[in-house]
């Protein structure tokens, strides 16, 4: 998770993390999908890797996999009781290191082998701006690739859709709102938009595939 300006968001991960967590490590099928972002990476043996708004560290151990014992994993967030849960996850191994920060102003210099962020762009206010200082980071011929949910825009859409918007005004801090200038499925399709159409602008390569109902957009590009 990142900051983006609220102590509500700060406060609501960190007083759900271990439901976070359970989620973020039991929901069916999240495992391959999370094995299906890592493998988009592109990472060999040696290679730097940093994810953006790691939370609870449910990605951590995959990248640790790819990189090696000699690669290096970064993860960042900003929320400390999941990143309590991150690094006793990861604490086993030297070469993975959990950092509070903001991922929209990453404290860590380039170039890496590759970014990735995971259900983090929609909750970001410029997430175009995100993905461009992101691309920056990442090498020439590195990876970055971005997991998201959004609405499908497959043909069985609006009753998938609806269970989906129940999940994320519960998931949209703060719980309490019952109105909203607009509602958070729409601003979470454009600001995941932008994010996704950022990362196809930027790359030289772009691969993409959709899963869950085609809730969960997965983008990985190789960039110049």
């Amino acid at each position: 998770m990142t900051k983006t300006g609220s102590g509500d968001a700060q406060a609501f991960y960190g007083r759900w993390a271990q439901l976070y967590d359970l989620l973020a490590r039991k929901t069916p099928g999240i495992a391959t999908l999370r094995r299906r972002a890592t493998s988009a990476c592109r990472l060999e043996p040696g290679d730097t890797v940093v994810e953006m708004g790691c939370g609870t560290g449910a990605n951590l151990p995959f990248l640790r996999e790819a990189v090696g014992p000699e690669g290096a994993v970064v993860g960042i967030d900003f929320t400390e009781p999941v990143l309590r849960r991150a690094r006793d996850l990861t604490a086993p191994y030297e070469n993975v290191h959990v950092v509070r920060g903001d991922a929209t102003m990453p404290p860590i210099s380039g170039p890496v082998d590759a970014v990735i962020a995971t259900f983090v762009v929609g909750m970001l206010s410029d997430p175009d701006g995100a993905v461009d200082d992101w691309c920056e980071l990442v090498g020439s011929g590195g990876h970055l690739v971005l997991v998201n949910a959004a609405r499908s825009r497959r043909w069985y859409g609006p009753p998938v859709n609806a269970v989906f918007h129940a999940i994320t005004v519960l998931s949209t801090p703060p719980t309490t709102k019952l109105r909203y200038e607009k509602p958070p499925t729409e601003r979470l399709d454009e600001r995941i938009g932008k994010a996704h159409d950022e990362l196809r602008e930027n790359a030289v390569a772009v691969a993409h595939e959709t899963h869950a109902f085609g809730v969960v957009r997965l983008t990985g590009g190789r960039l110049e």
